[in-house]
Protein backbone atom coordinates (compact mmCIF):
# COMPACT_ATOMS: atom_id res chain seq x y z
CA UNK A 1 0.00 0.00 0.00
CA UNK A 2 1.25 3.50 -0.83
CA UNK A 3 2.51 5.45 2.17
CA UNK A 4 0.33 8.55 2.54
CA UNK A 5 -0.22 11.11 5.25
CA UNK A 6 -1.86 14.48 5.74
CA UNK A 7 0.15 17.57 4.80
CA UNK A 8 -0.16 19.04 8.29
CA UNK A 9 2.35 21.83 7.57
CA UNK A 10 0.28 23.11 4.64
CA UNK A 11 -2.95 22.88 6.63
CA UNK A 12 -1.36 24.77 9.51
CA UNK A 13 -0.14 27.56 7.23
CA UNK A 14 -3.38 27.99 5.33
CA UNK A 15 -5.90 27.61 8.16
CA UNK A 16 -4.48 29.05 11.42
CA UNK A 17 -7.79 28.99 13.33
CA UNK A 18 -8.65 25.46 12.33
CA UNK A 19 -11.05 24.67 15.19
CA UNK A 20 -13.48 27.42 14.25
CA UNK A 21 -13.02 26.92 10.53
CA UNK A 22 -13.62 23.17 10.75
CA UNK A 23 -16.79 23.60 12.83
CA UNK A 24 -18.15 26.16 10.39
CA UNK A 25 -17.42 23.78 7.51
CA UNK A 26 -19.25 20.95 9.27
CA UNK A 27 -16.08 18.97 10.11
CA UNK A 28 -15.56 17.74 13.67
CA UNK A 29 -12.36 19.30 15.14
CA UNK A 30 -11.61 15.96 16.83
CA UNK A 31 -11.60 14.28 13.41
CA UNK A 32 -9.10 16.82 12.10
CA UNK A 33 -6.93 16.38 15.18
CA UNK A 34 -6.96 12.59 14.80
CA UNK A 35 -6.05 12.84 11.13
CA UNK A 36 -3.14 15.15 11.96
CA UNK A 37 -1.71 12.88 14.66
CA UNK A 38 -2.46 9.73 12.70
CA UNK A 39 -5.09 8.28 15.03
CA UNK A 40 -7.29 8.06 11.94
CA UNK A 41 -5.54 6.43 9.00
CA UNK A 42 -5.66 8.92 6.13
CA UNK A 43 -6.58 6.07 3.78
CA UNK A 44 -9.74 5.50 5.83
CA UNK A 45 -10.77 9.16 6.01
CA UNK A 46 -14.08 10.13 4.41
CA UNK A 47 -13.71 11.79 1.04
CA UNK A 48 -16.02 14.63 2.10
CA UNK A 49 -13.71 15.36 5.05
CA UNK A 50 -10.64 15.62 2.80
CA UNK A 51 -12.54 17.72 0.29
CA UNK A 52 -13.70 20.01 3.10
CA UNK A 53 -10.15 20.40 4.45
CA UNK A 54 -8.80 21.10 0.98
CA UNK A 55 -11.45 23.77 0.51
CA UNK A 56 -10.50 25.38 3.83
CA UNK A 57 -6.81 25.35 2.84
CA UNK A 58 -7.63 26.62 -0.66
CA UNK A 59 -5.75 23.75 -2.26
CA UNK A 60 -6.47 20.49 -4.07
CA UNK A 61 -6.94 17.18 -2.26
CA UNK A 62 -3.70 15.99 -3.91
CA UNK A 63 -1.81 18.91 -2.35
CA UNK A 64 -3.23 17.93 1.05
CA UNK A 65 -1.78 14.41 0.81
CA UNK A 66 1.93 13.63 1.14
CA UNK A 67 2.98 10.42 -0.57
CA UNK A 68 6.02 8.25 -0.04
CA UNK A 69 7.74 10.32 2.67
CA UNK A 70 8.80 8.78 5.95
CA UNK A 71 8.83 10.80 9.13
CA UNK A 72 11.76 10.65 11.53
CA UNK A 73 11.74 11.00 15.30
CA UNK A 74 13.98 12.99 17.61
CA UNK A 75 14.92 10.65 20.43
CA UNK A 76 14.80 12.44 23.80
CA UNK A 77 15.83 9.37 25.85
CA UNK A 78 12.91 10.14 28.16
CA UNK A 79 11.13 6.79 28.30
CA UNK A 80 7.50 7.92 28.43
CA UNK A 81 7.87 10.51 25.66
CA UNK A 82 9.79 8.32 23.22
CA UNK A 83 7.60 5.28 23.84
CA UNK A 84 4.09 6.75 23.85
CA UNK A 85 4.38 9.91 21.72
CA UNK A 86 7.72 10.50 19.95
CA UNK A 87 8.81 13.93 18.80
CA UNK A 88 8.62 14.27 15.02
CA UNK A 89 11.62 15.84 13.35
CA UNK A 90 10.41 19.05 11.75
CA UNK A 91 6.98 18.62 13.36
CA UNK A 92 5.04 20.56 15.96
CA UNK A 93 4.46 19.20 19.46
CA UNK A 94 1.97 20.66 21.93
CA UNK A 95 1.87 20.11 25.69
CA UNK A 96 -1.61 20.10 27.22
CA UNK A 97 -1.48 20.60 30.98
CA UNK A 98 -2.77 22.59 33.88
CA UNK A 99 -0.28 24.57 36.00
CA UNK A 100 1.61 22.45 38.50
CA UNK A 101 1.62 19.25 36.44
CA UNK A 102 5.27 19.51 35.48
CA UNK A 103 5.21 20.83 31.92
CA UNK A 104 7.92 23.42 32.57
CA UNK A 105 10.18 20.79 34.12
CA UNK A 106 9.79 18.77 30.91
CA UNK A 107 10.65 21.88 28.89
CA UNK A 108 13.75 22.54 31.02
CA UNK A 109 14.84 18.91 30.73
CA UNK A 110 14.45 18.92 26.95
CA UNK A 111 16.46 22.14 26.66
CA UNK A 112 19.21 20.45 28.66
CA UNK A 113 19.08 17.18 26.70
CA UNK A 114 18.99 18.77 23.25
CA UNK A 115 22.09 20.76 24.08
CA UNK A 116 23.84 17.47 24.93
CA UNK A 117 22.71 16.08 21.55
CA UNK A 118 24.14 19.08 19.65
CA UNK A 119 20.75 20.51 18.71
CA UNK A 120 20.45 24.29 18.71
CA UNK A 121 17.56 25.34 20.96
CA UNK A 122 15.77 28.63 20.42
CA UNK A 123 13.23 30.04 22.88
CA UNK A 124 10.83 32.61 21.44
CA UNK A 125 9.65 34.13 24.70
CA UNK A 126 6.02 35.19 25.32
CA UNK A 127 5.09 38.83 24.90
CA UNK A 128 3.66 38.93 28.43
CA UNK A 129 5.88 38.56 31.46
CA UNK A 130 5.90 35.08 33.02
CA UNK A 131 8.05 34.84 36.17
CA UNK A 132 7.70 31.03 36.15
CA UNK A 133 9.98 30.91 33.10
CA UNK A 134 12.90 32.33 35.07
CA UNK A 135 15.75 29.86 35.05
CA UNK A 136 14.20 27.88 32.19
CA UNK A 137 14.59 30.04 29.09
CA UNK A 138 18.21 30.61 30.11
CA UNK A 139 18.86 26.94 29.32
CA UNK A 140 18.21 27.64 25.62
CA UNK A 141 21.11 28.34 23.28
CA UNK A 142 19.29 31.39 21.93
CA UNK A 143 16.54 33.58 23.42
CA UNK A 144 14.55 35.81 21.08
CA UNK A 145 11.57 38.12 21.40
CA UNK A 146 10.58 38.56 17.75
CA UNK A 147 9.62 36.46 14.75
CA UNK A 148 12.27 38.16 12.63
CA UNK A 149 15.16 37.27 14.93
CA UNK A 150 13.80 33.76 15.36
CA UNK A 151 13.54 33.21 11.61
CA UNK A 152 17.14 34.33 11.15
CA UNK A 153 18.33 31.89 13.81
CA UNK A 154 16.27 29.01 12.44
CA UNK A 155 17.64 29.52 8.95
CA UNK A 156 21.16 29.62 10.34
CA UNK A 157 20.76 26.45 12.43
CA UNK A 158 18.99 24.38 9.77
CA UNK A 159 17.64 20.95 10.67
CA UNK A 160 19.47 20.92 14.01
CA UNK A 161 17.17 23.64 15.37
CA UNK A 162 14.42 23.08 17.94
CA UNK A 163 12.06 25.98 18.63
CA UNK A 164 10.26 26.46 21.95
CA UNK A 165 7.47 28.99 22.31
CA UNK A 166 4.11 29.71 23.91
CA UNK A 167 0.46 29.48 22.88
CA UNK A 168 0.36 33.29 22.77
CA UNK A 169 2.43 33.10 19.59
CA UNK A 170 -0.11 30.67 18.14
CA UNK A 171 -3.10 32.84 19.06
CA UNK A 172 -1.50 35.92 17.49
CA UNK A 173 -0.80 34.04 14.25
CA UNK A 174 2.94 34.78 14.51
CA UNK A 175 3.92 31.12 14.67
CA UNK A 176 2.07 30.31 11.45
CA UNK A 177 3.71 33.28 9.75
CA UNK A 178 7.10 32.02 10.93
CA UNK A 179 6.49 28.47 9.74
CA UNK A 180 5.26 29.68 6.38
CA UNK A 181 8.44 31.72 5.88
CA UNK A 182 10.58 28.67 6.73
CA UNK A 183 9.09 26.89 3.74
CA UNK A 184 10.07 23.29 3.01
CA UNK A 185 12.41 22.93 6.00
CA UNK A 186 10.25 23.49 9.10
CA UNK A 187 11.93 23.33 12.50
CA UNK A 188 10.87 20.98 15.25
CA UNK A 189 8.63 23.15 17.42
CA UNK A 190 7.44 22.63 20.98
CA UNK A 191 4.47 24.62 22.28
CA UNK A 192 3.53 25.21 25.90
CA UNK A 193 0.57 26.94 27.48
CA UNK A 194 1.35 28.96 30.56
CA UNK A 195 -2.30 29.85 31.21
CA UNK A 196 -3.46 26.27 31.67
CA UNK A 197 -6.49 26.99 29.52
CA UNK A 198 -5.70 24.54 26.71
CA UNK A 199 -6.96 21.61 28.79
CA UNK A 200 -10.51 22.80 28.13
CA UNK A 201 -9.97 23.45 24.41
CA UNK A 202 -10.79 20.79 21.82
CA UNK A 203 -7.96 21.80 19.50
CA UNK A 204 -5.75 24.27 21.37
CA UNK A 205 -2.66 24.55 19.16
CA UNK A 206 -4.04 23.81 15.71
CA UNK A 207 -2.73 20.75 13.83
CA UNK A 208 0.00 18.85 15.69
CA UNK A 209 2.29 15.98 14.78
CA UNK A 210 2.71 15.11 18.46
CA UNK A 211 0.44 15.72 21.45
CA UNK A 212 1.73 15.38 25.01
CA UNK A 213 -1.20 15.46 27.40
CA UNK A 214 -0.24 15.46 31.06
CA UNK A 215 -2.29 13.43 33.52
CA UNK A 216 -3.67 15.04 36.69
CA UNK A 217 -3.82 11.73 38.55
CA UNK A 218 -0.18 10.89 37.79
CA UNK A 219 0.91 14.39 38.82
CA UNK A 220 -1.07 14.18 42.08
CA UNK A 221 0.74 10.92 42.89
CA UNK A 222 4.12 12.41 41.88
CA UNK A 223 4.59 9.97 39.00
CA UNK A 224 6.79 12.18 36.82
CA UNK A 225 6.93 12.88 33.97
CA UNK A 226 3.13 12.79 34.24
CA UNK A 227 2.53 11.98 30.58
CA UNK A 228 -0.83 10.38 29.89
CA UNK A 229 -0.10 7.06 28.15
CA UNK A 230 -3.69 6.88 26.90
CA UNK A 231 -4.26 10.39 25.55
CA UNK A 232 -0.85 11.37 24.20
CA UNK A 233 -0.27 10.68 20.51
CA UNK A 234 2.24 10.96 17.68
CA UNK A 235 1.66 10.76 13.94
CA UNK A 236 4.70 8.47 13.66
CA UNK A 237 3.31 5.70 15.83
CA UNK A 238 -0.41 5.95 15.20
CA UNK A 239 0.24 4.91 11.61
CA UNK A 240 2.88 2.30 12.55
CA UNK A 241 5.31 4.33 10.47
CA UNK A 242 8.38 4.23 12.68
CA UNK A 243 8.80 0.63 13.82
CA UNK A 244 6.39 -2.30 13.88
CA UNK A 245 7.75 -3.69 17.16
CA UNK A 246 7.40 -0.29 18.83
CA UNK A 247 3.87 0.05 17.50
CA UNK A 248 2.80 -3.37 18.79
CA UNK A 249 4.41 -2.90 22.22
CA UNK A 250 2.76 0.48 22.62
CA UNK A 251 -0.64 -1.04 21.87
CA UNK A 252 -0.04 -3.82 24.41
CA UNK A 253 1.16 -1.36 27.05
CA UNK A 254 -1.81 0.97 26.52
CA UNK A 255 -4.26 -1.93 26.76
CA UNK A 256 -2.68 -3.06 30.04
CA UNK A 257 -2.55 0.47 31.48
CA UNK A 258 -6.14 1.21 30.46
CA UNK A 259 -7.38 -1.89 32.27
CA UNK A 260 -5.09 -1.17 35.23
CA UNK A 261 -6.66 2.30 35.58
CA UNK A 262 -10.11 0.73 35.69
CA UNK A 263 -9.05 -1.87 38.24
CA UNK A 264 -7.23 0.73 40.30
CA UNK A 265 -10.46 2.65 40.84
CA UNK A 266 -12.04 -0.57 42.16
CA UNK A 267 -9.08 -1.20 44.48
CA UNK A 268 -9.15 2.38 45.76
CA UNK A 269 -12.86 2.20 46.58
CA UNK A 270 -13.22 -1.37 47.84
CA UNK A 271 -9.74 -2.78 48.40
CA UNK A 272 -7.52 -4.91 46.19
CA UNK A 273 -9.27 -8.07 47.42
CA UNK A 274 -12.30 -7.07 45.34
CA UNK A 275 -10.30 -7.47 42.13
CA UNK A 276 -11.00 -10.82 40.48
CA UNK A 277 -8.16 -13.31 40.67
CA UNK A 278 -7.90 -13.44 36.89
CA UNK A 279 -7.37 -9.66 36.74
CA UNK A 280 -4.63 -9.43 39.37
CA UNK A 281 -1.88 -10.16 36.87
CA UNK A 282 -3.01 -7.25 34.69
CA UNK A 283 -3.25 -5.02 37.74
CA UNK A 284 0.27 -5.89 38.95
CA UNK A 285 1.83 -5.45 35.52
CA UNK A 286 0.02 -2.14 35.04
CA UNK A 287 1.44 -0.97 38.37
CA UNK A 288 4.94 -1.92 37.28
CA UNK A 289 4.60 -0.28 33.88
CA UNK A 290 3.40 2.94 35.48
CA UNK A 291 6.30 2.88 37.94
CA UNK A 292 8.82 2.11 35.18
CA UNK A 293 7.79 5.14 33.13
CA UNK A 294 8.82 7.51 35.92
CA UNK A 295 12.31 8.88 35.35
CA UNK A 296 14.81 11.08 37.19
CA UNK A 297 15.66 14.30 35.33
CA UNK A 298 19.04 16.00 35.13
CA UNK A 299 17.58 19.45 35.83
CA UNK A 300 15.96 18.17 39.04
CA UNK A 301 19.06 16.52 40.53
CA UNK A 302 19.66 19.19 43.17
CA UNK A 303 16.04 18.92 44.36
CA UNK A 304 15.62 15.13 44.28
CA UNK A 305 19.14 14.00 45.11
CA UNK A 306 18.85 11.47 42.28
CA UNK A 307 21.15 11.54 39.25
CA UNK A 308 19.37 12.04 35.94
CA UNK A 309 18.94 9.06 33.64
CA UNK A 310 18.86 8.70 29.86
CA UNK A 311 17.37 5.60 28.27
CA UNK A 312 17.72 4.77 24.60
CA UNK A 313 14.47 3.81 22.91
CA UNK A 314 15.74 0.30 22.13
CA UNK A 315 16.32 -0.32 25.85
CA UNK A 316 12.88 1.06 26.71
CA UNK A 317 11.29 -1.35 24.23
CA UNK A 318 13.25 -4.24 25.74
CA UNK A 319 12.18 -3.31 29.29
CA UNK A 320 8.51 -2.78 28.44
CA UNK A 321 8.39 -6.14 26.71
CA UNK A 322 9.97 -7.75 29.78
CA UNK A 323 7.37 -6.18 32.11
CA UNK A 324 4.46 -7.17 29.84
CA UNK A 325 5.78 -10.73 29.63
CA UNK A 326 5.99 -11.05 33.41
CA UNK A 327 9.76 -10.88 33.84
CA UNK A 328 9.40 -8.10 36.44
CA UNK A 329 6.50 -9.69 38.35
CA UNK A 330 8.73 -10.55 41.33
CA UNK A 331 10.18 -7.04 41.62
CA UNK A 332 8.94 -4.61 44.22
CA UNK A 333 7.38 -1.40 42.87
CA UNK A 334 10.07 0.65 44.62
CA UNK A 335 12.69 -1.08 42.46
CA UNK A 336 11.06 0.34 39.33
CA UNK A 337 10.35 3.88 40.53
CA UNK A 338 12.56 6.62 39.10
CA UNK A 339 15.16 4.38 37.52
CA UNK A 340 16.77 4.27 34.11
CA UNK A 341 16.59 0.73 32.75
CA UNK A 342 15.74 -2.60 34.35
Amino acid sequence: MEDIRLNVALLRKRVPNLTTAAKEAGIRPATVSNLCTGKIDLGKAEVKTLVGLAKLANCTVDELIIRGEKMAMIETKIKALDFFAPLVKGGTTGIVARPGMGQLVIVAELLHRFKEQSYQTIYLIPEKDHPELEGIVELADHITDSVEKTLELLNRCGDKAVLFTDKQRVDSGELFKLQEQLGAQPAATLLVDLSGEVVDDDFPFGPLETLWQLDADLAARHQYPALSPLHSASSILEDAELDERHFQLRQRAQKTLRRYRELRSVAAAHGIERIAQGELETYRRGERLEAYFTQPFYVAEEFTGQPGASVALELTLHDVEAILNGQADARELEELQFIGTL
